[in-house]
């Protein structure tokens, strides 16, 4: 194989993987640049103006990320339904009304991301959180933020899904409810991000551009504890419980299904040569 036959292929594998990173670093940009700016600058609204580009940027990066891996083959018509088909499950599980507040739309993110790997699992965060945005009615500046944090999750998801593989089943369930208990919080803890500089009452629970960063952390844990803690908590309750009992099922159904779809042959330019034994 040539060198330029080399760097070719290195960069059709990498361009999918860029794609997500990117969506991580926008993400990223998208909840915390509002503390690099002056309050003065900050509407009233929170993003009130920015969150249809946010919204357009992320939908991009999901259709190139998808039309990419089925390009390069990594993804086919039967894993881009399957996608499709648990989007649209997390989506109307988040209508079961749950005790405490919880719903059902984050186990099936957490353990599918562990099934099916870490870029199966922010794709199935961004488009369920979509689908069930529409079905709930759930439209509006904060859906862009809340389909990037759910994505996070379950990118994360198929990372610890990595190691939980070599593990016994039951050893792996009470992992993975562990990993749903923490992002209980987690979700609650970013999701206040995207509003929570918006709000400048001068008291001690709010933002202000003058407090360093041990203050600003001092400030939020304090509006974190008086505003979401204990929401967030029943939330993490749930996530661990519904794992606990359907994750040994569900995990073998869906390990059996990414088995299936696994290996997945990579498309090749015709020019390129194929190695032989």
């Amino acid at each position: 194989m040539t060198a330029i036959a080399f760097a070719s292929n290195a960069a059709r594998r990498t361009r999918p993987v860029l794609v997500y990173l990117l969506a991580v670093f926008v993400g990223a940009g998208a909840f915390l640049y509002p503390f690099w700016l002056p309050s003065t600058s900050l509407p009233n609204t929170a993003h009130a103006g920015d969150a249809p580009l946010v919204a357009a940027i992320v939908g991009g990066l999901v259709v190139g990320a998808i039309a990419l891996e089925v390009r390069r083959g990594t993804m086919n018509g039967a894993t881009v339904a399957l996608l499709g088909v648990l989007a649209a499950v997390a989506g109307l599980l988040r209508l079961l009304g749950l005790p405490g507040g919880g719903n059902g739309i984050f186990f099936l993110i957490v353990l599918a991301g562990a099934a099916f790997g870490a870029r199966f699992g922010m794709l199935l965060g961004l488009c369920a959180m979509a689908v069930s945005a529409v079905i709930t009615g759930g439209i509006g500046p904060w859906l862009p933020f809340q389909m990037l944090a759910l994505a996070w999750m379950g990118g994360l998801a198929g990372v610890i899904g990595l190691g939980t593989a070599r593990l016994a089943p039951r050893v792996e369930v009470l992992v993975l409810a562990a990993y749903g208990w923490v992002w209980g919080f987690l979700y609650g803890a970013i999701m206040n991000l995207w509003f929570w500089p918006f709000t400048r009452d001068g008291g001690a629970l709010s933002w202000d551009p003058s407090l360093g960063l041990a203050q600003t952390v001092h400030h939020y844990w304090s509006f974190y504890v008086a505003t979401s803690l204990a929401w967030d908590a029943a939330s993490a309750l749930t996530n661990a419980v519904l794992i606990l009992l359907t994750g040994a099922v569900l995990m073998r159904t869906l390990r059996r299904f990414a088995h299936r779809l696994d290996p997945v042959v990579e498309l090749l330019p015709l020019d390129q040569p194929v190695a032989t034994a």
